[in-house]
């Protein structure tokens, strides 16, 4: 019996998110029904992080165990022939047995795209928050550095989330113009903003919060030192909107390299 690490891609438009639900496609169900077809059994497998329907990823990380002995490199290959488009497996590896893609992470990284054109892409309007409104930039830069630390972050978390601690560390927030000419702003007259969050772990729509957070600060209606107090208030309705799930990516999980073999 092997126990393997995957890392893929997906496209979160039209799953119910990363976990399996008892109604509608997921990403971790597309995963399991060709696992079960290879292994000729039922074969769970665990993600690093449980992105909500619509969100999407570049570096989710996952892991299972199979006692079957097909090459690594064939197991991708039978991954991408039999998963849906919208999902792709880019790496499959082995690892030690204790390896387990939620509980092992130390690092997650997401990005969050939001755009303040005038008019929306058709082409991004699935991948990007279109705010449509002008941007202070420099104050969303200043208010996001607020968030970096050790805080209770209560007031960045869904309501009716139940957690052990609410306590997390952002080890880095970076918020960057990315010019029309590249990448995901390819099709749009207007630079996209980018948010990236760097941190141990996070609640559920935690960034999403903080996006909703930093825009409101981005139109005025907050400012960087109100946000030090929503974060000491614990208070939910303080904090800004939560930011549609279209926009947010999970960009890498991050291990110790000793889990590997």
């Amino acid at each position: 019996m092997r126990t393997l690490k995957v890392i893929l891609a997906y496209d979160g438009t039209g799953f119910v998110g990363w976990q399996r639900q008892r109604s509608g496609r997921s990403v971790q169900g597309e995963l399991e029904r060709v696992c079960a077809e290879i292994e000729g059994r039922s074969v769970p497998i665990a993600g690093a992080g449980r992105t909500d329907a619509g969100v999407h990823a570049l570096g989710q990380v996952a892991s299972f165990q199979l006692s079957h002995h097909i090459e690594l490199v064939s197991l991708v290959r039978a991954f991408n022939a039999k998963l849906p488009p919208s999902i792709r497996v880019i790496d499959v590896r082995q690892v030690d047995d204790g390896f387990h893609a939620r509980f092992s992470a130390h690092e997650k990284t997401y990005r969050y795209y939001i755009s303040s054109s005038a008019v929306g892409s058709p082409f991004t309007r699935m991948h990007v928050w279109h705010v449509g409104r002008a941007l202070d930039f420099e104050s969303i830069q200043a208010a996001g550095q607020v968030f970096v630390g050790k805080h209770d972050f209560a007031a960045f978390q869904a309501a009716g989330a139940k957690v052990k601690s609410t306590v997390r560390n952002i080890y880095r927030v970076g918020v960057s113009i990315i010019e029309s000419t590249s990448g995901i702003a390819a099709d749009t007259g207007t630079p996209l903003v980018a948010v990236e969050v760097v941190g141990d772990g996070f609640l559920r729509h935690m960034v999403r919060i903080m996006v909703g957070t930093l825009v409101g600060v981005g139109s005025g209606r907050m400012t960087a030192e109100s946000v030090s107090k929503v974060i000491t208030s614990r208070r939910r309705e303080l904090a800004g909107v939560t930011a549609p799930a279209r926009g947010l990516f999970l960009v890498s999980v991050r291990y110790k390299t000793s889990e590997l073999l």
